[in-house]
C-alpha cells in the first residue's frame, strides 16, 4: 500500500513538468518562424522546411534500418515518386489541377507500392547485397524519371517539371503571402505549420508502431531473423510491411517538396541525398525516434550554418576569400562526422538496445 501511494504521488508531481515541459516546446515551435523571419530572414524559415522534410525522410528510413534492420541505400526514390506524382496531377504539364486530398493519397499509395515492389526481390537479401539492389532501385527510377520524355512525355525529363501548383486548402493558398486578421503571414511561414503538422502526425504513427506487436516483430527481424521465423513471426509481410510504410512516408515528403518548390526533376533525387537520409538515421541513432529527429535536424541546418559562416570567417582573417566555402564546408562537415563515428558509433542519441550491444563489444574486445 505504501509502495503503491508513493509511486502514484512521485507520478503525480512529474506529470505537470513533463506537461509544462511540452507547452513550453509547444510555444517556441509556434512562434519560430516569426522570430526567424524577423532576424534572420525568410530564407532560414526555408532551411527548417527543409529540415523538417528531412525529419520525415530519416523516421521513414529509420522503419526500414534502424526498426526492421534493412540496409536501404535507394529510399530517395519514394521521395523522387511522392513528388512526381503530385507535379503531373497538380501543373499544367497534363492539364490536371486536383486538389491535395487527392494528390496527397495518390503520391502516398503509389510509394507504399512502389516500396512493395522493392520489398519482393530482396526479402532473401540480406547485408552488403541487399545494400547493392537498394541502391540500383533508385538508381533506376532517377533514370526513369529522366528519360520519360519520350516518346510519350510522362516526365518531362532532365527539364523537369514547372508551376507545380502549390498546397491549397479551398482559396487559401499556402505558397502565397496572405494578411490574415491585420497580420502578415508569408508562404514558408504557412508551409512550416503544415510541414509540422505532417511531422508530428509521422511521429505519432512511428511511436505507435515501435510499440505495437509489429514494432517488436521488425526488432526480432533484426536482431535474428531465423529465430524470429522460429517464434512464428512472418518474415516476409514483416519485411514487405516495412518497406511499404518508410516508403509512404517518403511519399508524403516528396509531394510536400514539389508544391513547396513549384518544380521537379531528376537532379533532386540523386544517391547523394539517399547516403545523406542513411547518414542522418545513423548519426542520430538507429531505432531510436528522437536520435533519428536530432540527426535529421543537425545534418540539414549544420551544413548551412557554416556555408553562412565560412565567408565572413575568411574575410575577416584574411581580408578576401582564400578557399572555395563550398569546399570548407563539405570538409568540416565530413570531419565532423568522423568524430561522431568515432566517439559516439551508436550515434548522438543511441536507443538502450544499441546502447548495450556496443558495451557488450566493447568488452569482448582485448
Amino acid at each position: 500500500m505504501t509502495t503503491t501511494a508513493t509511486t502514484r504521488s512521485a507520478s503525480s508531481s512529474v506529470s505537470p513538468r513533463v506537461w509544462l515541459g511540452i507547452a513550453l516546446v509547444g510555444v517556441v515551435l509556434a512562434v519560430l518562424p516569426f522570430v526567424l523571419g524577423a532576424t534572420v530572414g525568410q530564407s532560414w524559415i526555408r532551411t527548417v522546411n527543409f529540415a523538417l522534410l528531412y525529419v520525415m525522410l530519416a523516421l521513414g528510413l529509420n522503419i526500414v534500418v534502424g526498426f526492421a534492420g534493412l540496409l536501404d541505400l535507394g529510399y530517395i526514390a519514394f521521395y523522387a515518386v511522392g513528388a512526381y506524382v503530385w507535379a503531373m496531377l497538380a501543373s499544367p504539364h497534363f492539364g490536371l489541377h486536383l486538389p491535395f486530398w487527392v494528390v496527397l493519397p495518390a503520391g502516398v499509395l503509389l510509394a507504399a507500392i512502389f516500396g512493395i515492389l522493392l520489398g519482393i526481390p530482396v526479402l532473401r537479401l540480406r547485408g552488403d547485397y541487399l545494400a547493392i539492389v537498394t541502391l540500383g532501385f533508385g538508381e533506376i527510377i532517377r533514370i526513369f524519371m529522366n528519360n520519360l520524355d519520350a516518346p510519350v512525355n510522362i516526365t518531362n525529363g532532365p527539364q523537369g517539371i514547372n508551376r507545380v501548383d502549390s498546397f491549397s486548402v479551398g482559396s487559401f493558398i499556402f505558397g502565397r503571402t496572405e494578411t490574415l486578421m491585420g497580420f502578415r503571414i508569408t508562404g514558408p511561414e504557412k508551409y512550416y505549420f503544415l510541414l509540422m503538422a505532417l511531422t508530428l502526425l509521422i511521429l505519432l504513427v512511428c511511436v505507435r508502431l515501435q510499440n505495437s506487436r509489429i514494432g517488436r516483430a521488425w526488432e526480432a527481424v533484426r536482431e535474428d531473423e531465423v529465430a524470429a521465423q522460429a517464434m512464428g513471426i512472418n518474415t516476409r509481410n514483416i519485411k514487405l510491411l516495412a518497406f511499404a510504410m518508410g516508403a509512404s512516408f517518403g511519399g508524403v515528403a516528396g509531394a510536400m517538396f514539389a508544391s513547396m518548390q513549384g518544380f521537379v526533376s531528376p537532379e533532386s533525387f540523386s544517391l547523394t541525398e539517399s547516403i545523406s537520409v542513411l547518414c542522418m538515421v545513423v548519426l542520430g541513432g538507429m531505432g531510436n525516434i528522437p536520435g533519428v529527429i536530432l540527426g535529421a535536424l543537425l545534418l540539414a541546418v549544420l551544413p548551412e550554418f557554416l556555408r553562412a559562416i565560412v565567408v565572413p570567417l575568411q574575410q575577416a582573417a584574411f581580408g578576401e576569400v582564400v578557399l572555395d566555402p563550398e569546399a570548407i564546408r563539405m570538409l568540416m562537415f565530413g570531419f565532423a562526422l568522423v568524430l561522431v563515428m568515432i566517439f559516439r558509433p551508436a550515434g548522438l542519441w543511441p536507443s538502450a538496445v544499441r546502447r548495450r550491444e556496443f558495451k557488450a563489444i566493447a568488452k569482448e574486445q582485448p
